[in-house]
């Protein structure tokens, strides 16, 4: 289960991301926009604002994310749904996918078919996390695989579940597109004064820690679990001056169909 006020307590250091994506997506008067993995809203309803034309729509498997983007009465057609299910329709002139991938394993062949199934010139955005070797990741993984739990969430983690940017470029490449791929580390300075938890941990309670919480549910397990990784957080990010500088990759690709590079 997603919890939307949890995945949104750092909305803005998230959402720097998905407007960097966003900004080299050059459509003029797209017909439909698609946010697959649309989460709780906030950021599809930005594509509404960019493209007031265009018939907008947000896609996500959580119901409570999508009923948090209801709430929010935008203009926005948002429903549940998987994304490995979803299919454009011939007015999908643009397809944004964000911090959605990585949860998807072998989620390749579903760009590959979306770039195939797009209308000729419509455009593809995505963007996926790139820090799992980070002091973050590599923690968790080290956590869960510890003898107490590792029966029950080492296989939930996988090592590295998505491509660098040449590998995506080359895909996309492969299926007929034009292509832009790069990648960015931002380093977020999370602020530390009066916070029990430690911020990376807050960060991840948010997403990478969501499966883990789901099979350990909310007893003891999930506390010492919780106050392990903490305190190896807490080394791998040391608190200064009152604030924890969190370096995170993240990887971008923008490809418009019908088109070699």
């Amino acid at each position: 289960m997603w919890d939307p006020a949890t995945y949104l307590r750092y909305g803005d250091e998230r959402s720097r991301p998905f407007f960097d994506l966003v900004a080299r997506v050059a459509a003029d008067r797209p017909r439909e926009v698609v946010d697959l993995g649309c989460g709780p809203g906030n950021l599809t309803a930005a594509l509404a604002t960019r493209w007031p034309d265009a018939r907008v729509r947000g896609v996500d498997s959580s119901p409570e994310m999508i009923e948090r983007a209801v709430a929010r009465g935008s203009a926005v057609d948002f429903t549940v749904g998987d994304v490995r299910d979803w299919s454009p329709t011939p007015e999908t002139d643009v397809l944004v996918t964000n911090a959605v991938l990585q949860w998807v394993p072998g989620h390749e062949p579903l760009l590959s078919r979306w770039a195939r199934e797009l209308p000729a010139g419509a455009w593809l955005g995505l963007q996926v996390p790139g820090n799992f070797d980070a002091p973050s990741h590599r923690a968790l993984r080290d956590v869960a695989r510890l003898p107490r739990w590792r029966d029950r969430v080492a296989d939930l983690l996988r090592d590295d579940p998505v491509r660098d940017p040449a590998g995506y470029a080359e895909l996309l490449v492969g299926a007929g597109c034009a292509v832009d791929a790069w990648e960015t580390t931002y380093v977020h300075l999370l602020p530390a004064r009066d916070v029990i938890d430690h911020p990376v941990l807050r960060w991840m309670e948010g997403t990478a820690l969501r499966p883990v919480r789901s099979a350990l549910g909310d007893g003891p397990d999930w506390a010492e679990f919780r106050a392990e990784l903490g305190d190896r957080l807490e080394k791998a990010y040391p608190v200064r001056a009152g604030q924890v500088y969190f370096p995170f990759r993240r990887v971008f690709c923008v490809a418009r169909t019908g088109a070699r590079s």
